[in-house]
């Protein structure tokens, strides 16, 4: 007679791994999913800030040209010459006042709604070198403004703008549904590796059996089956069945047998034993090469050829 057998090791192995390959290929998908839409957020939101910051910039050198009365010469266009950083241009030289540099550039921002942590600097056209500069931040501490109230001699100017902390290139919004995604793709693989889990554990149970001459036994769903017929039985023939196949054409005693199956649980029994014995020998009898005997003042014995 065949001992139990769990589930075919070889067709367990491939399922597993098939499944673990979904379960990898959907996660991947999804995280390249998301890293997509990081990506083309991220390029779409330096993008709108972008086109936004040139407006503002322009704006700047609008006001700072009417500061000096000018009205008929032209602003050059706003160059971005680094990410995050700007260049304003003007065709004719000015003189700028620091203190309305500050202000002008501070109120135009802020309409705007473009980042608070930025540098600015003034830029001699002539050597580039750097005629006046300060940086503004959120955490006020940090904030430097110096020379306020001396103001730059009349020449050639280069403005340069350049924002601080490239994270603000994000909106909110966007990095909300950014880690939202992420979420929902984690939940995604625990939910699948539970339930790769369950079924795995489901198809391992429904195929543990033990063969008992013609028949197959599933103790896990009390029941027989010979053939294609599957044959019921409750759960204390089950019980003495299991107990009969793991030790076959060996006698059991009678207490043995209903001490494991009764008396374990809180029942004595008299003449129950023998009545779930004789059920099972006319259960077993379809089969001739197995027989369930009666070893007089004794016990039983499942003789297998």
């Amino acid at each position: 007679m065949s001992t139990v057998v769990n589930c075919h090791e070889i067709v367990c192995y491939l399922q597993d791994m098939m499944n673990k390959r979904q379960i990898y290929l959907y996660t991947g998908l999804a995280f390249l999913f998301v890293l997509s839409y990081m990506l083309t957020s991220s390029n779409e939101d330096h993008n709108d800030l972008s086109e936004n910051v040139k407006i503002a910039v322009r704006e700047v050198g609008n006001q700072l040209l009417l500061y000096n009365e000018d009205n008929s010469s032209l602003i050059l266009p706003v160059k971005e010459v680094a990410q995050g950083s700007y260049e304003l241009s003007f065709e004719k030289s000015l003189f700028i006042l620091p203190d309305q540099l500050v202000k002008i550039i501070d109120s135009t921002f802020q309409k705007s709604d473009l980042p608070k942590n930025y540098r600015i600097e003034v830029l001699q056209c002539s050597d580039q070198e750097v005629a006046y500069s300060y940086q503004i931040k959120e955490d006020k501490e940090s904030t430097i403004i110096p020379c306020m109230g001396r103001s730059l001699p009349e020449q050639c100017y280069t403005i340069e703008v350049k924002f601080l902390n490239r994270a603000a290139l994000i909106s909110r919004s966007r990095t909300l549904i950014i880690v939202a995604l992420l979420s929902l793709t984690l939940i995604l693989l625990e939910y699948f590796l539970r339930k790769q889990k369950t079924s795995n554990s489901l198809s391992r149970s429904s195929q543990q059996f033990a063969k008992i001459g013609s028949f197959k036994f599933y103790p896990d769903q009390n029941k027989l089956v010979k053939e294609a017929t599957e044959i019921s039985l409750s759960k204390k023939e089950c019980e003495l069945l299991a107990i009969f196949i793991s030790r076959p054409n060996e006698i059991i005693k009678r207490d043995e047998l209903t001490k494991r199956v009764w008396e374990d649980n809180g029942v004595i029994v008299g003449r129950s034993l023998d009545t779930y014995i004789s059920k099972l020998r006319k259960i077993l009898m379809a089969d001739t090469s197995i027989k369930l005997t009666n070893v007089h003042g004794v016990g039983y014995k499942l003789e297998t050829i």
